[in-house]
Order: structure tokens, then sequence, then C-alpha cells
């Protein structure tokens, strides 16, 4: 049961307004953050629950600003892929409990932030060619099933997206109509597994706002922030999250 008190609404808000930041102006790329923060004080499922109603709003206010941006080829693809994909993740979400779910979404936080740091380090090389349409496929396929399973299908569609040579508004425009797509194909199985409660329903109503307020500010800062500070940010917290949800599910 989700309680909403003083401790939910100091962790909660915050975290619905990073989520609207990041899939505003940068790409959606660690949104998932918000659900490993809220996992931290609540149930893996009702993190999940409670964040795709949140994120569903923030798509639609950050569809306008992009409109017609993207590459709609690439977008096809990842759309493509992402069905089968989603399948696959509410298959899983009813085959594991709470603790694989803990470890899941803590394991793919952290396992970003790694990639990341490979990356910076030059450990590993970026695509020198643009990838093939059956790895838009795949990368839709993965960030269908991980985004049923945690919210994260931000980097996978990410990592085919870069290899395209995207313009920075074209891959953002990209993701906001790829996964506002993919959250819409969600909101099913979701509501089939009953993962839907009137507490989520009615902790999205307050925090709504705050969503919007996000993505506003995502909006603007796709055009002033340094991404560089924004993403810093947020491979500390996850970090610090992924690492406090797989200490969970394992202990």
């Amino acid at each position: 049961m989700v309680e909403l008190n003083l401790m939910f609404f100091a962790v909660a808000i915050p975290a619905v307004i990073f989520a609207g930041i990041s899939k505003g102006g940068f790409g959606s790329g660690v949104a998932f953050a918000s659900a490993s923060i809220l996992a931290l004080i609540l149930d893996p499922g009702q993190a999940l629950a409670l964040m795709l109603p949140i994120l569903m709003v923030i798509d639609l206010a950050t569809l306008r600003p992009y409109w017609k941006r993207w590459s709609w080829p690439d977008a096809r693809l990842l759309m493509l892929g992402a069905v089968p994909g989603v399948a696959l993740g509410a298959w899983l979400y009813r085959a594991t409990d709470e603790d694989l779910l803990r470890l899941l979404i803590g394991g793919i936080s952290v396992g970003f932030v790694v990639w990341h740091l490979a990356q910076s380090r030059g450990w590993v090389r970026g695509f020198a060619n643009r990838l093939p349409p059956p790895a838009g496929l795949f990368a839709g396929l993965v960030a269908g099933f991980t985004s049923f399973v945690s919210h994260a299908g931000g980097p996978p569609a990410a990592v085919y997206l870069l290899s395209q040579r995207l313009t920075k508004t074209e891959f953002q425009a990209t993701t906001v109509l790829v996964f506002w797509i993919i959250n819409i194909a969600k909101f099913v199985p979701y509501a089939y597994l009953g993962m839907f409660t009137l507490q989520t329903a009615w902790a999205d109503l307050l925090l709504t706002p705050f969503a919007i307020l996000g993505a506003w500010l995502g909006v603007r800062a796709h055009w002033m922030m340094s991404e560089r500070v924004f993403f810093g940010i947020a491979y500390v917290l996850l970090t610090l999250t992924g690492s406090k949800l797989i200490w969970d599910a394992l202990t």
C-alpha cells in the first residue's frame, strides 16, 4: 500500500521532477532513475505502477515542442521491436518476485553507469558506422523489455539512435515519440496484472503538476543546460539507488 505521508512526498516529488527534466530535454536516458528512487520506499511493482501514468503525462507534455522533428524511420524500427519486448516483460513480471525485480532495476541502473564510464574512459568505443535496421529492431526489443520491468528503455534505444548520427533535437524528438508509444503499450498489461491501485492513482493525481513542471524545465534545459552537469548528477543517483536495491534484493 502506498502511504501518502511526508516521507513519500519528500522522495516522490524530486523524483518526478527529475523524470520530467530527463524526458523533456535529455532523451529519456536516465528518467528511470525516478523508479529506482521510488523503489527505495515502495515495493518495486508499486514504484513501477505509480511512475507509468506520470511518464505518460510527461510524454504528452513534451510531444508538442518536438512535434515532427523526429527521425521517423528510426522511430518506426524501435517501436516495431518494442511490442514483443513489452510482451516479454509482462511474462517475466508474472513469473518473478519482488526481490528479483529489485535486482533487475538495480542491476540495470548500475550497469548503465558502468557502460557510461567505460565509454568516457575509452574502454568501449562508439560505433564507427550507422547500425543497420535489424539492430534498430533489436534495440527496440530490449527497450520494450527493460522499459516494462524498470522503465529503463532509454539506454538501449540511445545506443541505436546515437549510431544514426542524429542531431540533438532529432534524437530528443525521436525518443519522445518512441516512449510515448511504448508507455501506451505498457498500460494495458500493467492494468491486467493488477499493478494499479486506488492509492497509486491518487498519488499520481497529486504528483501530476510536478511532472508537468519537470517536463517544462526539461524542454527549456534542452536548449540551455549543460548535459554534462545534468547527467553527472543522474549517474550519482543511479549508482546510489541501484546499489541499494541490489543490496536489498540479495539480503
